[in-house]
């Protein structure tokens, strides 16, 4: 008994004006046979591969997954979607964390990585709030225009309550972040970049740290597309103290949107001030090899008030499936994927120049680039209507970039398919 009189007691909160009054507009019920049916037609709707041709990206991308990790996360040691209250009875999935912990930092050139985030966008605000902490007495942090959009909108519904400024950095005819703007910005406590960005330009990691380390500020570098590093320097090299971003193409279906896996690596310097939970190794009384929770600053483990972030979801078996797909690809294998994800957008994006249309920015890119395509919505509508999927139309985010359009290519998309694109985008 909950000591309420009808299921309307539950909820005296809620005000009357909001309450709906009539009967919900309801279709008749349909057997279990008619449901899938009907299921099946709306799915039908959906543009998905191998169906449609894609070059959608921006954020979320198509890759190959050893057919191995899905039969691996099947087993009851891993198939958990969060780290452990309780490691000593939990050793199987710490060592997977240990093991994610350790491809991560590999990957990114990083020292500590922690045991995973809730996602890119969620982990992008918790490192520019490390930034303010860790200079008590700036109030302002420097954002890239070219963050994802909907990372920096996650990024200010964080900072909405707060007193800090998040001033946007805008970008070069390069496609590049314009990082002389930032010597006229005060009390800047830090500076986020994504890189490779989201026109998929290759930002310039190196200068950008030594702008912001001259001001003792701290850098941040974001990514939504992980298998870059496999050919691109890792941020820690071009001194990142900080690197987040979006692990969704380690092996993690896209799934209509998620769920993902939020990363977030950092230098040991930053290592108490980091959300989440750092999984060690050590050995036990009797010397035996065990795993343990060596680091968890949140508030289910320690003090309320000296919790670094009141984020509660670790995506546990996001982060077991990445390690798999890197223990699985190797060293070489993401090495080759990742150029040949290179490759094959430089390949359309060189087919595209030859076929006259414009790529609008010349910096360096990884799998995605941005195209000018003339009459671009009715061209869109109309590839779309031959199940060809043109990538994404970006003035929604950026409206002086109209008939602008993102494109991506990776190592799922045939060359057939992108001169099928070409051909028609052409005519």
């Amino acid at each position: 008994m909950v000591g309420v009189q009808s299921i309307d007691g539950l909820f005296p909160t809620i005000p009357e004006k909001y309450k709906l009054k009539n009967t919900l507009n309801l279709p008749p019920p349909l057997t279990e046979w008619e449901l899938d049916e009907q299921m099946e037609q709306l799915a039908g709707k959906t543009a998905v591969s191998p169906e449609y041709s894609l070059f959608l990206g921006a954020g979320r991308y198509d890759h190959y997954i050893p057919s191995s990790i899905r039969y691996l996360l099947g087993r009851s040691e891993f198939s958990t979607a969060y780290t452990p209250y309780q490691p000593e009875i939990s050793q199987g999935t710490l060592q997977g964390i240990y093991e994610f912990q350790t491809l991560i930092t590999k990957l990114l050139e990083m020292d500590i990585a922690t045991a995973s985030h809730y996602d890119g966008a969620t982990a992008l605000a918790e490192a520019l709030l490390i930034s303010l902490r860790k200079s008590k007495e700036k109030k302002s942090v420097a954002v890239s225009s070219l963050v994802h959009p909907h990372y920096r909108d996650v990024v200010k519904t964080y900072f909405s309550p707060t007193e800090y400024e998040i001033v946007e950095i805008p970008f070069t005819k390069e496609g590049r972040t314009d990082l002389d703007r930032m010597d006229s910005i005060e009390n800047l406590a830090g500076m986020a970049l994504q890189s490779p960005n989201f026109f998929g330009v290759i930002e310039d990691l190196k200068t950008a740290g030594e702008k912001i380390h001259g001001r003792d500020g701290i850098l941040i570098v974001s990514f939504t597309e992980a298998l870059a590093y496999g050919i691109l320097k890792g941020p820690g090299s071009s001194g990142a103290d900080l690197v987040v971003g979006e692990g969704q193409s380690l092996g993690i279906p896209k799934s209509f949107g998620g769920p993902g896996l939020g990363i977030f690596a950092s230098t040991n310097d930053l290592m108490r001030s980091i959300p989440g939970r750092l999984v060690g190794k050590t050995r036990d009384a009797d010397g035996k090899m065990g795993f343990v929770l060596t680091l968890a600053t949140r508030e289910q483990h320690i003090r309320r008030e000296k919790a670094t972030s009141n984020i509660c979801t670790n995506n546990g078996l996001c982060a077991m499936t990445a390690a798999m797909y890197m223990a699985s690809t190797g060293n070489t294998g993401i090495r080759v994927i990742a150029q040949q994800n290179h490759d094959k957008a430089e390949y359309l994006k060189q087919e595209l120049k030859s076929a006259g249309f414009t790529i609008p920015f010349d910096g360096p890119t990884f799998n995605e680039f941005i195209v000018v395509i003339p009459n671009g919505q009715n061209t869109y509508q109309r590839l779309l209507n031959k199940k060809i999927v043109a990538g994404l139309p970006i003035e929604k985010y950026y409206p002086q970039l109209k008939d602008h359009y993102l494109l991506c290519a990776t190592e799922t998309v045939k060359k057939s398919a992108m001169d099928d694109l070409v051909r028609e985008l052409a005519s």
